[in-house]
Protein backbone atom coordinates (compact mmCIF):
# COMPACT_ATOMS: atom_id res chain seq x y z
CA UNK A 1 0.00 0.00 0.00
CA UNK A 2 1.36 3.39 -1.03
CA UNK A 3 2.54 5.86 1.57
CA UNK A 4 1.00 9.26 2.27
CA UNK A 5 3.30 12.25 2.43
CA UNK A 6 1.06 14.59 4.46
CA UNK A 7 1.39 12.61 7.70
CA UNK A 8 4.52 10.65 6.70
CA UNK A 9 2.74 7.33 6.34
CA UNK A 10 5.23 4.85 4.84
CA UNK A 11 4.54 2.24 2.19
CA UNK A 12 3.30 -0.99 3.77
CA UNK A 13 4.11 -4.36 2.23
CA UNK A 14 2.45 -7.78 2.31
CA UNK A 15 4.07 -11.13 1.49
CA UNK A 16 1.58 -13.87 0.67
CA UNK A 17 2.52 -17.48 1.33
CA UNK A 18 0.59 -20.72 0.95
CA UNK A 19 0.68 -21.26 4.71
CA UNK A 20 1.13 -17.86 6.32
CA UNK A 21 1.28 -14.21 5.41
CA UNK A 22 3.65 -11.46 6.50
CA UNK A 23 3.16 -7.71 6.70
CA UNK A 24 6.13 -5.35 6.73
CA UNK A 25 5.83 -2.48 9.23
CA UNK A 26 2.93 -1.54 11.48
CA UNK A 27 2.13 1.91 10.14
CA UNK A 28 2.02 5.21 11.96
CA UNK A 29 -1.37 4.82 13.64
CA UNK A 30 -4.23 2.35 14.15
CA UNK A 31 -6.11 4.19 11.38
CA UNK A 32 -3.22 3.51 9.01
CA UNK A 33 -3.37 -0.20 9.86
CA UNK A 34 -7.14 -0.33 9.41
CA UNK A 35 -6.81 1.21 5.95
CA UNK A 36 -4.18 -1.39 5.04
CA UNK A 37 -6.43 -4.22 6.22
CA UNK A 38 -9.39 -2.87 4.27
CA UNK A 39 -7.31 -2.96 1.09
CA UNK A 40 -6.19 -6.52 1.81
CA UNK A 41 -9.80 -7.62 2.27
CA UNK A 42 -10.79 -5.89 -0.98
CA UNK A 43 -8.11 -7.98 -2.72
CA UNK A 44 -9.45 -11.16 -1.11
CA UNK A 45 -6.30 -11.63 0.97
CA UNK A 46 -6.24 -12.86 4.56
CA UNK A 47 -4.89 -10.57 7.26
CA UNK A 48 -1.23 -11.09 8.18
CA UNK A 49 -0.14 -13.79 10.59
CA UNK A 50 3.01 -11.86 11.43
CA UNK A 51 4.09 -8.24 11.14
CA UNK A 52 7.82 -7.48 10.98
CA UNK A 53 9.22 -4.04 11.83
CA UNK A 54 12.05 -2.55 9.77
CA UNK A 55 13.09 -0.07 12.52
CA UNK A 56 11.75 1.81 15.54
CA UNK A 57 10.66 5.18 14.09
CA UNK A 58 7.12 6.23 14.91
CA UNK A 59 5.75 6.12 11.37
CA UNK A 60 6.61 2.41 11.13
CA UNK A 61 5.54 1.28 14.61
CA UNK A 62 2.83 3.39 16.26
CA UNK A 63 0.03 1.38 14.62
CA UNK A 64 1.13 -1.82 16.33
CA UNK A 65 -1.74 -1.82 18.84
CA UNK A 66 -4.12 -2.44 15.90
CA UNK A 67 -2.10 -5.24 14.29
CA UNK A 68 -3.55 -8.76 14.17
CA UNK A 69 -1.35 -11.82 14.54
CA UNK A 70 2.08 -11.73 16.12
CA UNK A 71 4.76 -9.05 15.78
CA UNK A 72 8.53 -9.31 15.42
CA UNK A 73 11.38 -6.81 15.58
CA UNK A 74 15.08 -6.71 16.20
CA UNK A 75 16.30 -6.60 19.79
CA UNK A 76 17.54 -3.06 19.22
CA UNK A 77 14.17 -1.95 17.87
CA UNK A 78 12.34 -3.36 20.85
CA UNK A 79 14.76 -1.72 23.27
CA UNK A 80 14.04 1.65 21.69
CA UNK A 81 10.28 1.06 21.66
CA UNK A 82 10.34 0.23 25.37
CA UNK A 83 12.05 3.57 25.96
CA UNK A 84 9.60 5.47 23.76
CA UNK A 85 6.72 3.73 25.57
CA UNK A 86 7.55 5.92 28.58
CA UNK A 87 7.26 9.17 26.63
CA UNK A 88 4.37 11.52 27.36
CA UNK A 89 2.49 13.05 24.43
CA UNK A 90 1.49 16.43 25.77
CA UNK A 91 2.50 19.45 23.70
CA UNK A 92 4.89 20.46 26.48
CA UNK A 93 6.67 17.11 26.53
CA UNK A 94 6.82 16.90 22.74
CA UNK A 95 8.45 20.34 22.63
CA UNK A 96 10.86 19.39 25.40
CA UNK A 97 12.01 16.33 23.44
CA UNK A 98 12.66 18.54 20.43
CA UNK A 99 14.82 20.79 22.58
CA UNK A 100 16.79 17.88 24.06
CA UNK A 101 17.22 16.17 20.68
CA UNK A 102 15.28 13.06 21.70
CA UNK A 103 12.80 13.78 18.90
CA UNK A 104 12.65 16.10 15.91
CA UNK A 105 10.16 18.81 14.83
CA UNK A 106 9.19 17.03 11.59
CA UNK A 107 7.99 13.95 13.49
CA UNK A 108 6.00 16.00 15.97
CA UNK A 109 4.37 18.00 13.16
CA UNK A 110 3.28 14.82 11.40
CA UNK A 111 2.11 13.18 14.63
CA UNK A 112 -0.16 16.13 15.36
CA UNK A 113 -1.65 15.82 11.87
CA UNK A 114 -2.12 12.04 12.16
CA UNK A 115 -3.59 12.08 15.68
CA UNK A 116 -6.44 14.34 16.73
CA UNK A 117 -5.33 13.72 20.32
CA UNK A 118 -1.66 12.67 20.56
CA UNK A 119 -2.11 11.89 24.26
CA UNK A 120 -3.99 8.75 23.16
CA UNK A 121 -0.87 7.34 21.47
CA UNK A 122 -0.02 3.87 22.73
CA UNK A 123 3.47 2.56 22.04
CA UNK A 124 4.16 -1.16 22.44
CA UNK A 125 7.13 -3.42 21.80
CA UNK A 126 6.96 -6.35 19.39
CA UNK A 127 6.01 -9.71 20.89
CA UNK A 128 9.12 -11.41 19.53
CA UNK A 129 12.62 -10.10 18.91
CA UNK A 130 15.76 -11.33 17.19
CA UNK A 131 19.42 -10.33 17.31
CA UNK A 132 20.65 -12.85 14.73
CA UNK A 133 19.60 -13.78 11.20
CA UNK A 134 16.35 -15.70 10.87
CA UNK A 135 14.46 -17.41 8.04
CA UNK A 136 10.66 -17.54 8.17
CA UNK A 137 8.89 -20.07 5.94
CA UNK A 138 5.47 -18.79 4.83
CA UNK A 139 4.73 -21.96 2.87
CA UNK A 140 5.95 -21.65 -0.70
CA UNK A 141 7.99 -18.53 0.00
CA UNK A 142 10.74 -17.93 2.54
CA UNK A 143 11.76 -14.60 4.04
CA UNK A 144 15.30 -14.10 5.32
CA UNK A 145 15.61 -11.52 8.10
CA UNK A 146 18.87 -9.70 8.76
CA UNK A 147 19.25 -7.30 11.72
CA UNK A 148 22.01 -4.85 10.78
CA UNK A 149 23.13 -1.25 11.02
CA UNK A 150 22.04 1.36 8.47
CA UNK A 151 22.64 5.00 7.66
CA UNK A 152 19.13 5.89 8.89
CA UNK A 153 18.95 4.05 12.22
CA UNK A 154 21.11 1.64 14.18
CA UNK A 155 18.39 -1.03 14.37
CA UNK A 156 17.54 -1.78 10.74
CA UNK A 157 15.95 -5.14 9.93
CA UNK A 158 16.26 -6.17 6.27
CA UNK A 159 13.97 -8.77 4.69
CA UNK A 160 15.16 -10.71 1.66
CA UNK A 161 12.72 -12.79 -0.41
CA UNK A 162 14.86 -15.05 -2.63
CA UNK A 163 11.92 -16.39 -4.63
CA UNK A 164 11.04 -12.89 -5.83
CA UNK A 165 14.62 -11.56 -5.75
CA UNK A 166 13.29 -8.72 -3.61
CA UNK A 167 14.94 -6.96 -0.68
CA UNK A 168 12.95 -4.88 1.80
CA UNK A 169 15.17 -2.09 3.12
CA UNK A 170 12.59 0.29 4.61
CA UNK A 171 14.22 3.66 5.33
CA UNK A 172 17.70 2.15 5.67
CA UNK A 173 19.25 4.14 2.81
CA UNK A 174 18.10 7.51 4.17
CA UNK A 175 20.11 9.93 6.29
CA UNK A 176 20.24 9.71 10.10
CA UNK A 177 18.05 12.49 11.50
CA UNK A 178 18.60 11.54 15.14
CA UNK A 179 22.25 10.65 15.68
CA UNK A 180 23.92 12.37 12.73
CA UNK A 181 22.01 15.64 12.26
CA UNK A 182 20.34 14.54 9.04
CA UNK A 183 23.57 13.53 7.33
CA UNK A 184 25.13 10.28 6.16
CA UNK A 185 27.91 8.73 8.20
CA UNK A 186 30.58 7.77 5.62
CA UNK A 187 31.63 4.51 7.29
CA UNK A 188 28.07 3.36 7.85
CA UNK A 189 27.18 4.26 4.27
CA UNK A 190 30.05 2.26 2.79
CA UNK A 191 29.26 -0.76 4.96
CA UNK A 192 25.56 -0.63 4.09
CA UNK A 193 26.38 -0.20 0.40
CA UNK A 194 28.43 -3.41 0.47
CA UNK A 195 25.70 -5.25 2.37
CA UNK A 196 22.83 -4.21 0.10
CA UNK A 197 24.76 -5.03 -3.06
CA UNK A 198 25.62 -8.50 -1.75
CA UNK A 199 22.07 -9.74 -2.37
CA UNK A 200 20.81 -11.21 -5.63
CA UNK A 201 17.98 -8.69 -5.72
CA UNK A 202 16.22 -7.16 -8.70
CA UNK A 203 13.88 -4.97 -6.66
CA UNK A 204 14.37 -2.92 -3.50
CA UNK A 205 11.31 -2.16 -1.38
CA UNK A 206 11.80 1.18 0.35
CA UNK A 207 9.86 2.97 3.07
CA UNK A 208 8.66 6.19 1.46
CA UNK A 209 8.79 5.68 -2.28
CA UNK A 210 7.76 3.19 -4.93
CA UNK A 211 9.87 0.03 -5.20
CA UNK A 212 13.22 0.68 -6.84
CA UNK A 213 14.92 -1.41 -9.48
CA UNK A 214 18.42 -2.69 -8.85
CA UNK A 215 19.77 -0.07 -11.25
CA UNK A 216 17.88 2.74 -9.51
CA UNK A 217 18.93 1.72 -6.00
CA UNK A 218 22.57 1.13 -6.86
CA UNK A 219 22.78 4.45 -8.69
CA UNK A 220 21.28 6.18 -5.66
CA UNK A 221 23.77 4.57 -3.29
CA UNK A 222 26.66 5.43 -5.61
CA UNK A 223 25.51 9.06 -5.81
CA UNK A 224 25.36 9.30 -2.00
CA UNK A 225 28.93 7.97 -1.73
CA UNK A 226 30.18 10.34 -4.40
CA UNK A 227 28.57 13.28 -2.60
CA UNK A 228 30.25 12.38 0.67
CA UNK A 229 33.64 11.90 -0.96
CA UNK A 230 33.48 15.10 -3.03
Amino acid sequence: MEGEEETDRPFLYYIHGSGKNMAVDAGNSPEHVHKFYRELKEEGLPLPDITVLTHWHWDHTFGMTAVVGTTLASTKTNAKLRAVREWKWTKEEMLRREQTGEDIPFCNECIQKEYQDPEKIQVVAAEHEIDTDLTIDLGDVCCELYPRDSTHSRDALYIYIPKDRALVIGDADCEDVYENHGDYDPDRLREMDRFLKSFDADIYLVGHDHPQSKKEEWEYLDSCIRTILS
